[in-house]
């Protein structure tokens, strides 16, 4: 039987952080699910369970995230998946959009591993969140584009530096049923899929197993894992 494990998850109320809470509490670990509005936090975490709980946690403010995550006294994996999305150009630039964002994925993410290091097992591990706007830029992007990349730069430094506890990240490419893309109509989603080697969108579970066989796999550190199905070859 495979020992249980103390798993916070940043953003654990929807989307990939919310398939990911569900099957790591349903395998028997204990997870805590982070969410900006505590009560929906709690809420979604009954939901899920008695080995669930939910925090309040708002990123884009770092000077708080310390007292916001005090009273979780383990962890053995860490994953950080908060997103956000920010339509910017640099032809119209809202500096505080663009700030927001920027200190929400870079500073606060930064932030939560500071703040729980003290609590990480010695063969812990964590898993942030980028996205292929990184490599594959689109109108509005701007900020998106540089944070992703920016994660990357993260997941090097922090694999040396917090050794031997292990340092990964997924870059997700069109999640098709995630709540923002399962929302577009189906002509652009199928052009995407056209172009994707495996004839279909991934998918939130796609990503989730990403997530876990980086949490679990020993070898795996310093790695910026492309989750996409191939659409990054065409």
């Amino acid at each position: 039987m495979t020992e249980s494990k103390s798993i916070v998850i940043v953003g654990g109320t929807s989307g990939i952080g919310l398939e990911l809470a569900k099957r790591r509490a349903s395998a028997g670990d204990d997870v805590v699910i982070t969410g900006r509005d505590g009560d929906r936090c709690g809420s979604i975490a009954a939901g899920i369970g008695a080995r669930c709980r939910g925090l309040a946690v708002e990123l884009s403010d770092p000077a708080a995230i310390g007292a916001a995550l005090e009273g979780v006294e383990k962890v053995d994996h860490l994953v950080v998946a908060a997103i956000d999305r920010d339509q910017n150009t640099a032809v119209d630039y809202d500096v505080s959009r663009a700030l927001r964002l920027v200190t929400l994925k870079l500073v606060g993410y930064t932030e939560v591993v500071h703040t729980l290091l003290p609590r990480m097992a010695p063969d812990g591990a964590v898993v942030l969140f980028g996205g292929l706007a990184k490599d594959r830029p689109y109108p509005g992007s701007t900020t998106v584009s540089t944070i992703n990349g920016g994660v990357t730069g993260l997941v090097h430094t922090l694999a040396v530096e917090l050794a031997p506890v292990r340092v990964n990240a997924v870059h997700p490419g069109i999640v098709g049923d995630s709540p923002f893309w399962s929302s577009k109509p189906p002509e652009v989603l199928d052009g995407y899929i056209s172009r994707t080697p495996i004839g279909r969108l991934a998918t939130m579970a796609d990503v989730a197993d990403a997530v876990e066989f980086l949490l679990r796999n020993p070898a795996m550190n310093g790695v910026n894992l492309n989750v996409d199905g191939g659409w990054m070859l065409t």
